[in-house]
Formats: C-alpha cells, sequence, structure tokens
C-alpha cells in the first residue's frame, strides 16, 4: 500500500492530534510538561554534576550543552520507548482498518519531534540569556535534526517489531538506555574523556547519538576546541561513518518493519 495515499496522510495528521491531546489530558498545566519535564530533569543533573561533581567546569556554557544535550537524548528516549509499544498499543486499530503500518511510527515520532522542537527554543532563549553568540553555522541544524529523525525512526521500527514476538524487550531496552545515557557525553564533556583516553573518546563518538549531540552543541554553544565537533577528533575518511549509519538503521528498520507488518494484526 503506497503510504503517501490520502487515506494514510488524514490518519497520520489524526494519530498526532490525538496522541499529542491525550499525553496531558487531565494534568494541572497539560501542555507544559513537554517543555517543564525536561528542564527539571536539567535542573537535577546541572545541581548534581555541575555544580557539585564540578563537570565541565573547564568550558564556557556548559550548562546549556548539559541542557542540549538531555533535550535530545529525551527525544531519542521518547520516540523510541514509545514506538517500542505503539503496534501493541494499535492492536485494535490494526484488526480494524487497512492502511499503512508505518503511519503509527511516524505518528510517535512526529509526536515526540514537537516536543523536541518546543524544547530546543527553550534551550536557545535559555542560551541568550546567558551570553550564547550563534553564529550562521546554526544553518546546518536541520541537517543534524534530519539525522537525528532518520536514526530514531530506524531504531522505533526495529523496536517495534521487535516487541510484537518478545515482549521483554520492553525492560531490556531501559537497561539499554539507561547504559546509553551514560555512555554518551551529555552530562561530561567529551575532552574529559579524550585528555587521557583518546581512542576511547573516538570510539564513543561513533555512535550517531553523540556525533549528533557534540556537533549541535559545536554550533549552537560553543564553536571552539573546549567543545570539539566530531571532526576535530576522528580522522577522515573515517569520520563520514557516524553520518551513514542512521541511513542504514533507518533503510534496515524499515525494512524489518515491511517484512512484517502484515503479521502483526494475527499475532497481537
Amino acid at each position: 500500500m503506497n503510504f503517501f495515499n490520502r487515506r494514510n496522510q488524514i490518519l497520520l495528521k489524526e494519530l498526532i492530534k490525538t496522541d499529542f491531546k491525550l499525553r496531558y489530558q487531565g494534568s494541572v498545566i497539560g501542555y507544559l510538561w513537554s517543555i517543564l519535564k525536561p528542564m527539571l530533569l536539567f535542573l537535577v543533573m546541572y545541581l548534581v554534576f555541575v555544580r557539585f561533581l564540578r563537570f565541565g567546569t573547564a568550558i564556557p556554557h556548559f550548562s546549556i550543552a548539559l541542557l542540549l544535550g538531555i533535550t535530545i537524548w529525551n527525544f531519542f528516549g521518547e520516540a523510541t520507548g514509545l514506538g517500542m509499544l505503539s503496534m501493541v498499543n494499535r492492536g485494535d486499530l490494526l484488526r480494524k482498518v487497512n492502511f499503512s503500518k508505518q503511519v503509527i511510527i511516524f505518528s510517535v515520532v512526529s509526536n515526540a519531534f514537537i516536543n523536541l522542537i518546543l524544547s530546543l527554543i527553550v534551550v536557545i532563549i535559555f542560551g541568550i540569556f546567558n551570553g550564547v553568540t550563534f553564529s550562521w553555522t546554526v544553518i546546518f541544524i536541520p541537517f543534524l535534526l534530519i539525522e537525528l529523525v532518520l536514526f530514531t525512526t530506524g531504531i522505533a521500527f526495529i523496536l517495534s517489531t521487535l516487541f510484537v514476538y518478545f515482549r521483554d524487550l520492553g525492560p531490556i531496552w531501559e537497561v539499554i538506555m539507561q547504559a546509553g545515557f551514560y555512555g554518551t557525553p551529555i552530562i561530561y564533556p567529551i575532552t574529559q574523556i579524550s585528555a587521557t583516553h583518546m581512542e576511547i573518546a573516538k570510539w564513543m563518538m561513533m555512535n550517531p547519538m553523540a556525533q549528533i549531540i557534540q556537533d549541535m552543541r559545536f554550533i549552537l554553544a560553543f564553536s571552539d576546541n573546549t567543545n570539539p565537533a566530531i571532526w576535530q577528533l576522528i580522522p577522515s575518511p573515517i569520520v563520514i561513518i557516524p553520518y551513514l549509519i542512521p541511513l542504514f538503521i533507518f533503510g534496515l528498520g524499515l525494512l524489518i518493519f515491511n517484512k512484517n507488518s502484515k503479521r502483526f494484526a494475527e499475532i497481537i
């Protein structure tokens, strides 16, 4: 079935609107939670790792870098976590309506992306008030966001397919996300690793999430050697690998998903 037909487009819009409305239904401050949640997490991380443990003290505006990293990681966690559950949660819809199953994944990622954009606006405002000077390099932000969405969507395709068959994947993915959070330079600068273990820092930056967060920090917060971009750490042509992985993961995820999607309604 053609994903771009009118039925799928209408269904995608309705799923996005419905999910966005239901997410904070009944809460006192409603949609503001999409902004307050990462801000509150940032506050905890800032107090513990920046103020008390003194991470990133040598880096200008590291608090902005921390907030940015948490914001991007929250998008990845939200989109992949909800994407993993999406096929099972939409079982009734799968059995009643004939449509391209990718719509469900795209609706989940789109909702998470809306929250990401709102949070990024807060990050930029916070940066302006803290004296961050943005340069012309901000024009590359959309490309990094596209890379982030492709990688996240590909992972969501894979997880949602596996979860239909293996429900134990839920707690396993939570552990992987926790390990990934601390294995990605979010609460600490990559220079803290590269100063003593350059090879480990290079391997860490092969992770697309680390590359996206680090490049985004380089562009938005401070373009100097205190916060190096990936191309300053990894030599050419190897540096291209983290940029190609999201394309590969998206294609692989879509292939796996499409191959199994016809059986979802029967299994669920």
